[in-house]
């Protein structure tokens, strides 16, 4: 069975997530990051651009199963 990320892309997100513990990662806006998940998107980010192995990114659509009628 294939990785689904590379070893490079998890070494990425890692470092990211050291670095939103010790309070020192920025958004693309300049913004100090507290969430989660928004460090592991960045990190994600970075390996796809050093074109490490990473699937790519889901398109975002409008969900229609909530909408009440």
């Amino acid at each position: 069975m294939a990785r689904k990320y590379s070893r490079s892309a998890s070494k990425d997100v890692e470092r990211v997530m050291r670095k939103r513990k010790r309070g020192s990662l920025k958004s693309g806006s300049g913004r100090k990051v507290k969430s989660r998940k928004q460090a592991i998107a960045i990190g994600l980010s970075e390996a796809r651009e050093k074109g490490a192995k990473v699937p790519r990114k889901r398109k975002s659509t409008a969900r229609k199963s909530s909408k009440k009628r």
